[in-house]
């Protein structure tokens, strides 16, 4: 498939265009000032935290994500990979259930000290986009 921006993405893979990467819209999903315009666009499911916002109508019917895994909270490089890619599989799984698109940036970020289960994720990310959803249709 050439553009998935175009058609609808199919199957159960996770593509680019869905990776968040743009650095000023990390930054703006992060600064004060979106924090000030639009508060509550932070979601708490253990042991994941969400920061998401609705960007500028630019026509994509798709989330983009990023996982980060801070070492502060997971020393060894080994268990922030194992974190991430645990993440990447629930979202990716969990994304491809809901019928709907958000067309919203998403960043998780890990708060836990420990390992924690693909359970435990796949829980967390169902909690985190159920919010997200129901903030979006309250809007």
């Amino acid at each position: 498939m050439k553009h998935p921006q175009k058609a609808a993405l199919k199957g159960n893979r996770l593509y680019k265009c869905e990776k968040l990467c743009s650095l000023t819209a990390i930054e703006s999903l992060f600064s004060p000032e979106a924090r000030k315009q639009h508060p509550g666009r932070s979601v708490m499911a253990y042991p994941w935290r969400a920061v998401w916002r609705r960007p500028e109508d630019d026509g994509r019917h798709f989330n983009k994500f990023l996982i980060s895994v801070p070492k502060k909270r997971l020393r060894h490089a080994v268990d922030r990979v194992r974190m991430r890619r645990l993440m990447r599989e629930a979202y990716r799984l969990t994304d491809r259930q809901a019928d709907g698109r958000l067309g919203v940036d998403i960043a998780f970020v890990y708060v836990a000290d420990k390992l924690t289960s693909f359970d435990d994720a796949c829980r967390s990310v169902r909690r985190i986009m159920d919010r997200i959803r129901q903030c979006c249709d309250a809007c």
